[in-house]
């Protein structure tokens, strides 16, 4: 398939597009400087200049396209009107892609969030049956103001858009990752000289190597039926706490819990004091089985044991 990639030097796009070649697919990525021409290059990629501000360009790569992996965003838009106007561009953005295929019976399969079900309302893991829920005005529903995208992809599939979401945890871990939740934590860790975890840490985060998500993008681009929520992640979830305890095991640090009443004031998780307390259990049983997908790559706890987040000196 001729596959265009949009992010494709990120942390996923940077997996997913050897994860595509390698599996002899013809790729071709965006890039918006000569550097990311030549990562893209590096990668085994055809390079298309031009960013994600050119709906017209994106219409036209994708119209030239077999089908479409979308994982790019806006970063640069957070800084200034935050994650609405993220929202904004990215609902512009695959609407765009979706016009161009639209009854094409061609895929599109983009990034979505593990968290956008609402899990800590559900009482039970969440699957992937489980539509993305509405945003509200509390943090949480601050995290889902972007389910629109994610419904606005699945509903493409009645246009005739082979279109899905893969839903990516709150931790994609890897030895390229530089910029995720994880070396967040870690930095935090050191520079308090402590590992928090929110009251008794028994809240679950889910997780997942990033080439497993590759793998997971390529088979929903190759065979994923029209119109579906993917679940990337390797189990239903690992708690807080032995995420605090593993990294504090590396760093030689205590791993301490941080009560309640002092969680959401000015102190040790700052402004991600809310995100930590998230309760995420999920499946991954519809995935496995409708694409066969198996995670085979190191889990966290045995990623963190590898040592490249804890680079000497």
């Amino acid at each position: 398939m001729r596959v265009f990639v949009t992010g494709g030097t990120g942390h996923a796009g940077s997996a997913i597009i050897p994860e595509l070649v390698a599996a002899g697919h013809e790729v071709t990525s965006l890039a918006r400087s000569d550097t990311a021409a030549a990562a893209l290059s590096a990668l085994g990629a055809k390079v298309r200049r031009g960013d994600l501000e050119d709906l017209g360009g994106l219409r036209q790569a994708a119209a030239e396209s077999d089908g479409v992996i979308h994982v790019g965003w806006r970063r640069e838009l957070m800084m200034s009107g935050g994650i609405d106007a993220v929202t904004a561009a990215e609902l512009a953005i695959v609407l765009a892609l979706g016009e161009a295929l639209a009854g094409t019976g061609k895929p599109l399969v983009a990034a979505g969030s593990i968290g956008s079900p609402g899990w800590e309302n559900l009482g039970r893991p969440a699957t992937e049956q489980d539509p993305a829920l509405p945003g509200g005005d509390e943090f949480r529903g601050t995290l889902r103001v972007r389910n629109i995208v994610e419904t606005t992809v699945v509903g493409l599939a009645e246009q005739g858009v082979r279109s899905s979401i893969v839903r990516i945890p709150p931790i994609a871990h890897s030895t390229t990752d530089s910029a995720g939740f994880l070396p967040l934590l870690i930095a935090l860790a050191q520079e308090k000289g402590v590992v928090g975890y929110p009251g008794d840490g028994q809240n679950l985060w889910q997780a997942v190597h990033i080439r497993d998500v590759a793998s997971l993008f390529r088979l929903a681009l190759e065979q994923g039926p029209a119109g579906r929520y993917w679940h990337a992640i390797e189990d239903e979830g690992i708690t807080v706490r032995a995420i605090a305890e593993a990294i504090g095991s590396r760093l030689g640090l205590p791993a301490v819990s941080i009560p309640a009443d002092v969680l959401m004031l000015p102190g040790y998780f700052g402004f991600l004091a809310n995100l930590v307390t998230l309760d995420l259990p999920a499946s991954n049983l519809i995935t496995r089985r409708t694409l066969g997908w198996e995670p085979a790559q190191p889990g966290l706890l045995a990623d963190l044991d590898n040592g490249h987040y804890f680079p000497a000196g």
